[in-house]
């Protein structure tokens, strides 16, 4: 047998043994966010510096949803997730990280105080979305993007019950949207009611209004 396929022969014999690791972490996610009580999930780019707008308003948010009784939920790292940590503990709330492993080598930020740390991407994402009671999604990249799609996709094939499911920045997010409406819906790849599985606002006030007036009228 060619080293080849000697290589590619052990790669496929670890397979059985993945799934036990999988498994593990879908354990050790259950067991700890199981006892965070509701929570809020919030995304956004990880190359934000401290200083920018974003920045603190990603802070001002997570704050006032700690105040609300929300734990936070981010993905550890830096930019907006650091900030959004810090806010929820500078109110004294939850502040949970869920990490990934990834050759760039992510490192929690300092604010979070419940950290997970995970391997796979898509166990990762079950947590951001079983344990949260709304999505807050503030100007990011690929990954922002996934997390937004994936919310509002789940809403749409009626996989779970609708959420909230807020952007934050009306000027970061307006071109996106204004293609949804003149491309997607124009050509009947969406329809108008799911354009409304997710709410555009410019303040914290209004994320946490967005959320409190869903959860009054449940």
């Amino acid at each position: 047998m060619k080293e080849r396929d000697l290589v590619k022969s052990d790669l496929f014999a670890e397979d059985p043994w993945r799934v036990f690791r999988i498994m593990s972490e879908f354990v050790e996610g259950f067991e700890v966010l199981s006892k965070i009580g509701k929570a809020v999930s919030i995304f956004g780019s990880s190359r934000t510096r401290p200083g920018n707008k974003y920045y603190r308003l990603a802070e001002e948010t997570a704050y006032l949803l700690a105040k609300q009784g929300y734990a936070v939920i981010t993905g550890s790292g830096p930019g907006l997730m650091e900030a959004a940590n810090k806010g929820a503990r500078r109110a004294k709330g939850r502040s949970v990280g869920l990490n990934i492993q990834i050759p760039s080598e992510q490192k929690p930020n300092n604010y979070v105080d419940m950290l997970l740390d995970f391997r796979y991407f898509f166990v990762r994402k079950v947590m951001f979305v079983k344990y949260a009671k709304a999505f807050v999604i503030l100007p990011g990249g690929f990954g922002t993007l996934d997390e937004f799609y994936e919310a509002v996709n789940l809403v749409q094939t009626q996989r779970i019950e609708e959420f909230p499911v807020v952007l934050l920045g009306r000027e970061y997010w307006k071109g996106m949207l204004d293609w949804h409406r003149e491309k997607l819906l124009k050509e009947g790849n969406i329809s108008k009611k799911d354009l409304e599985i997710f709410t555009l606002v410019d303040t914290p006030k209004d994320v946490a209004r967005v959320i409190r007036e869903f959860y009054k009228k449940s």
